[in-house]
C-alpha cells in the first residue's frame, strides 16, 4: 500500500511540474490515460481537487501547490541518496543534465569531453543549449554556466575561464567593400550581426568602454539570431560585423578568415562559472564533472 502510494504521490510531482499529462508521461514511461487515471484515483482518495485541467494544459490547484512544495524536496533528496550510492562502486555513474549557451559548450565542455567520458564509461551528459537564463533548480537541471556575478547568491560558482572580452570581427572579403571602423559609433554605418538571447528579449547592446568607463551602444543589421556559433558564421560568411567571444574567434584571425577591429574598446568581463545548488554536492558523478571542467592557472 506504502509503495502505491509514493508511486501516486511521484506521478503526480511530475505532472506538476510538467504541466502536462503528455510530457510527464513520457517522463515516466506510462500512457497519458493511464496517469490521468492514477491522478483521478489520488484525488479521489485524498478528497481534493490538486490540478486544474483544460483542453489546453495543466495546472496546480491551491492544494495541489500545497502538496507539491511539501513532497518535491523529500523526493530530491532521495535521489540524491540514491546518487550517493554509486560511491560503493568502482567508478562513478548517474546523467549530468547541463544548461549553457552552444559557445559556452564549445569554449569550456567540448575540450574537455572526449576524455571525461572515455574516463567515466557510466556517466551520461545531456546539454541543454539555452539562452533564455533558466532557472536551473525549477527545470531540474544538476548545473549551469554564467558570468559569475550573475549568479545567486545561495549557488555554489566553480570558475571554469579566465576573464574574457567580446571582440567585434568580419571577413576580409566585407572590409573589401567597406572600411574598418576606427571607433564604436562608425558602428552605426555597418551591418552588425547582431543577438536577441530570448524571443521575448531585447537585442543586445554592444558593451564598449571608452574613456574609462562602458557604454552599450545599439547597432542595425539585417541579421539576428539567438546564437553565437551563428553569429560566427554569418561572419565567416561576409554578411558583416559580429561581436562575439574573443576565445571563439582567434582560431579564425589566426587563418586569416577574420580581422578583429575595434580591440581597444573591448572591455574585459569575469570569467564564466559552473554554477549548481547545494544538495548537488553529494554525487560522485556530478563532482568528477565539476573537477574535470574546473578552471586551472597554468
Amino acid at each position: 500500500m506504502m509503495k502505491g502510494k509514493m508511486n501516486d504521490l511521484h506521478a503526480f510531482l511530475i505532472v506538476a511540474q510538467e504541466q502536462s499529462f503528455t510530457k510527464a508521461a513520457a517522463r515516466l514511461g506510462v500512457t497519458p490515460s493511464a496517469l490521468s487515471h492514477t491522478i483521478r484515483l489520488l484525488e479521489e482518495r485524498l478528497g481534493i481537487r490538486l490540478l486544474a485541467r483544460t483542453t489546453r494544459n495543466v495546472s496546480v490547484t491551491e492544494a495541489g501547490a500545497q502538496l507539491m512544495n511539501a513532497i518535491r524536496p523529500l523526493f530530491e533528496q532521495i535521489d540524491i541518496e540514491l546518487n550517493a550510492l554509486s560511491e560503493l562502486r568502482d567508478s562513478p555513474r548517474g546523467t549530468i543534465r547541463l544548461s549553457c549557451t552552444d559557445d559556452q559548450i564549445e569554449i569550456y565542455i567540448r575540450p574537455i569531453l572526449n576524455n571525461f567520458l572515455q574516463k567515466y564509461p557510466d556517466i551520461t551528459i545531456e546539454i541543454y543549449v539555452d539562452y533564455g537564463f533558466t532557472n536551473i533548480v525549477e527545470e531540474r537541471f544538476d548545473a549551469g554556466i554564467r558570468i559569475g556575478d550573475d549568479i545567486n547568491k545561495d549557488m555554489i560558482a566553480v570558475r571554469i575561464g579566465p576573464d574574457w572580452r567580446l571582440i567585434a570581427v568580419a571577413s576580409p572579403d566585407y572590409f573589401k567593400q567597406h572600411p574598418k571602423p576606427l571607433f564604436p559609433n562608425d558602428l552605426s554605418e555597418h551591418q552588425c550581426i547582431n543577438i536577441r538571447h530570448r524571443a521575448a528579449g531585447a537585442i543586445y547592446a554592444w558593451e564598449f568602454k571608452q574613456n574609462d568607463h562602458t557604454t552599450s551602444i545599439k547597432v542595425d543589421g539585417q541579421l539576428v539570431f539567438n546564437s553565437t556559433l551563428h553569429q560566427l558564421n554569418a561572419a565567416l560568411d561576409g554578411m558583416g560585423i559580429a561581436y562575439i567571444p574573443e576565445h571563439l574567434a582567434e582560431p579564425y584571425i589566426a587563418k586569416g578568415k577574420l580581422q578583429a577591429v575595434l580591440i581597444d574598446y573591448s572591455p574585459y568581463f569575469e570569467g564564466f562559472h559552473l554554477y549548481y545548488p547545494n544538495r548537488r554536492q553529494s554525487s560522485p558523478a556530478f563532482m568528477a564533472f565539476v573537477e574535470a571542467i574546473r578552471y586551472r592557472t597554468k
